[in-house]
């Protein structure tokens, strides 16, 4: 053979010769050729490519309801899904070499439909296993992830060497088909990136993303192998599935939780929508008086009394507003920042106290807005101001103009709410940054950060203090006392151009906050275990120095999931596994043991078992003592215990215990005065001791914080008549007829009116003898 004729049968057919290019008319129709085989596989790889970038994104913003949104979890995801794609080009290409290309697309598109359904399955129990609040956070954050991407991403990426084998069996050049096949995939993965993230997220949520993805792929794979009967029977399953796991209906609801194709719901949600930047809901957790928290991906982001914005919740919020109030008075106007709405909890506090003050809040998320003024009541209308940019691009633009003069110490006061949970948001962190907050602050001003971190390992909290300390000449750290064996604290950075007494001021502003201001041995001490570390724009490692402090909050976490399931079982009245439940919080998180051996003591009370009642009453109160935890319900467990004792007829005990009880109740009253539950709980504690005035007075308050609660007017009624003061106890039962009439219960008044009745006779009788 010569030379030019073996270079000829080397020359794939309809290729231009080497020597020539080859006529017009042939490369044209060689062209259309190759277009047309290569519409199909192109068309494949351009949807494999789409289906896997969306399915990321969407799996990544589920995760992120339970592991955040930090740099551990995106390198984790980035990491799952590469390892995932080499396993299954590695596998597809052998799979290419064995098997009818058609048929092995049909199989890996139903697989693929399987994963995505296994993708919710596996979020959700990922979810609920307590083991991974066991390890360390990353090691936590990796497991999960690679718990629900691994197999969808080794399916999707099986894919792209079997469509490169169907392309190439039609003929086509090789060199040319392989990178069309690519390159569509490629494509397909930048339409369903901007797809996913600027559309169809926040349009129809991730959960339902996934499911729309399974079916897609479940119909691609019919297409691919039409006669295949165990497509069309996963075909079925599948609708089922899908049924149970986003149908409204309550059966389907039911059955898709306990098969774990929905995510177990919060108790109490009142508002939740996914926005483009996270998953956001509020939570009644509170009733009397309703209180409602904000949270974004499921991490509390703030407490709200919803009848009375003056109220404050939160430590952080509380210490905002005492030092606010002792710089700003009542009647001055002041221009205050606030970095992070939260809700509005705090905006709506700063306007509700200083009519007159120029509020502006920076929040990127519009959602933020949507829910509070759909859960919080904000007025469409209010006069904050909200700037719909990132914080620090406003401050930026801010910091600009007051380079030419123009914003330069426009602030008395700015908050920075935004570093909350383990996806910190490191450009507020910097010192470029506070460089551009002290030249918007005003030389009398305050800028206070809220920051969370544990204060046993306080290697975040260290190089924030110590990164501020930089720019500010005056640096305070304030510090919530949340008992002494707390897993994670609270804490706000005070800095300020001039020098202050925090712990003065707080005392004299807030009598009942419970904190302390750290030393400067405790400042040093904070700076040498973030080992003196200067926060910059280059070099911000916030997610490792917040991580041991994630890992030591993981019992926090793990107890929060513990008391989640006791509740959940005590609800159904299988009281057993309830305690069981309860007592593992207690042992995983001493800050919860108290609240969770009250509620253990109830169940045995309400299974007639009264000593096993008692000694679990015992044991919380013996917590409380030896950590200081679980303050606000130790009144409770005190009233319980005595009236227990009562019961078993040991008088002097429980007329201790009940005495107690009544002290708690005031200090908790101290900070809550407007929760009508703890005056309730007062008013029946002093009646059960004898003390009907003390009583009286508790029913008045808990009457004109829930003037339709009937209860309040019976029990108040009932202690002024022990008090022999008819005429008021008639008064009241007057009013408790009334409420009655309107809420249609008429047989109920008529009764009531033979109450007063006997009430009147009383206090004629009464007046009598006093004559």
């Amino acid at each position: 053979m010569s030379k030019a004729t073996a270079w000829q049968a080397r020359t794939p057919q309809g290729d231009a010769s080497p020597w020539g290019r080859a006529p017009t008319g042939e490369r044209r129709l060689v062209g259309t050729r190759s277009f047309w085989r290569m519409i199909i596989p192109g068309a494949t790889a351009f949807f494999t490519g789409g289906c896997l970038m969306i399915l990321v994104l969407a799996a990544s913003r589920l995760m992120a309801r339970s592991v955040g949104s930090s740099l551990y979890t995106w390198t984790s995801v980035v990491g799952v899904v590469l390892t995932g794609l080499s396993i299954g080009n590695y596998l597809g290409g052998r799979s290419a070499d064995r098997y009818h290309t058609r048929r092995a697309l049909a199989v890996l598109f139903g697989l693929s439909s399987a994963a995505c359904v296994g993708m919710v399955v596996a979020n959700n129990l990922a979810g609920e296993w307590l083991g991974l609040w066991r390890l360390n956070w990353p090691s936590h954050v990796l497991l999960h992830v690679l718990l629900v991407l691994l197999v969808p991403s080794t399916l999707l990426g099986a894919i792209s060497p079997i469509v490169a084998t169907m392309a190439l069996d039609q003929g086509l050049a090789s060199g040319r088909t392989i990178g069309s096949v690519y390159a569509w995939s490629a494509v397909g993965g930048i339409f369903g990136t901007f797809l996913a993230g600027f559309f169809l997220i926040a349009a129809f949520g991730c959960a339902t993303i996934l499911w729309f993805l399974g079916a897609a792929m479940l119909l691609v794979a019919v297409l691919y192998w039409i006669s295949c009967w165990a497509i069309y029977l996963w075909a079925m399953v599948f609708m089922a599935l899908a049924a149970m796991g986003m149908a409204r209906y309550p059966w389907a609801q039911e059955a898709g939780t306990a098969a774990l194709l929905r995510g177990r719901p919060e108790p109490g949600i009142v508002y939740e929508a996914e926005t483009p930047y996270c998953h956001v809901s509020v939570q009644r957790v509170a009733t009397r008086p309703e209180k409602r928290t904000f949270m974004r991906d499921r991490f509390p982001r703030g407490e709200m009394v919803v009848d009375d914005v003056t109220h404050l919740q939160d430590f952080h919020s509380r210490v905002f507003a005492a030092l606010t109030r002792s710089s700003g008075g009542e009647n001055k106007r002041l221009s205050l920042l606030v970095l992070g709405a939260g809700g509005y909890i705090f905006p709506r506090y700063l306007k509700a106290t200083w009519p007159n003050t120029d509020v502006e809040v920076v929040e990127n998320d519009p959602g933020v807005t949507t829910a509070a003024r759909e859960a919080f009541g904000l007025d469409r209308y209010t006069a904050i101001e909200t700037i719909r940019m990132d914080p620090r691009s406003y401050v930026d633009r801010l910091h600009k103009r007051g380079r030419r003069g123009r914003d330069a110490g426009r602030y008395d006061f700015v908050y920075e709410d935004a570093l909350w949970d383990s996806a910190l948001p490191f450009p507020l962190t910097t010192r470029e940054f506070h460089d551009q907050i002290a030249g918007l602050l005003a030389d009398d001003g305050m800028y206070m950060i809220h920051l969370i971190d544990a204060r046993s390992s306080g290697q975040l909290l260290g190089a924030v203090v110590n990164t501020v300390r930089e720019v500010f000449p005056h640096v305070y750290v304030i510090a919530e006392q949340a008992g002494r064996q707390s897993l994670s604290d609270t804490f706000v950075v005070v800095a300020a151009k001039r020098r202050l007494d925090p712990q003065a001021i707080l005392r004299e502003q807030d009598q009942h906050l419970r904190c302390s201001v750290l030393s400067d041995a405790d400042l040093d001490d904070l700076k040498e275990r973030c080992g003196g570390v200067i926060l910059t724009d280059d070099y911000a490692p916030v997610d490792t120095l917040l991580a041991p402090a994630v890992t030591q909050g993981a019992p926090e976490n793990l107890a929060r999931q513990c008391l989640g399931k006791a509740r959940e079982m005590q609800d159904i009245g299988r009281y057993e596994q309830s305690i069981s439940w309860y007592r593992q919080a207690a042992q995983t998180d001493p800050a919860v043991a108290v609240e969770a051996y009250g509620q253990v003591g109830l169940m045995y009370v309400a299974q007639n078992k009264p000593q096993d009642a008692v000694t679990a009453f015992c044991r919380a109160l013996q917590v409380h003592g030896e950590t200081g935890s679980g303050q606000a319900a130790v009144g409770s467990v005190h009233m319980n215990l005595g009236k227990l004792l009562g019961r078993l007829d040991k008088p002097k005990e429980a007329k201790e215990q009940l005495t107690q009880a009544v002290e708690w109740f005031r200090i908790e009253l101290g900070e809550n005065p407007c929760s009508a539950a703890l005056w309730e709980s007062l008013g029946d504690t002093s009646a059960t001791l004898g003390d009907f005035k003390g009583a009286s007075d508790a029913f008045d308050q808990a009457m004109a914080l829930e003037p339709r609660n009937p209860s309040h007017y019976e029990k108040l009624a009932r202690a002024l008549e022990f008090q022999h003061r008819y005429e008021a106890a008639a008064a009241v039962v007057h009013k408790h007829i009334d409420l009655m009439q309107e809420q249609g219960r008429r047989d109920l008044a008529g009764q009531l009116r033979d109450y007063e009745d006997m009430l009147r006779y009383k206090k004629v009788k009464q007046a009598k003898q006093a004559k």
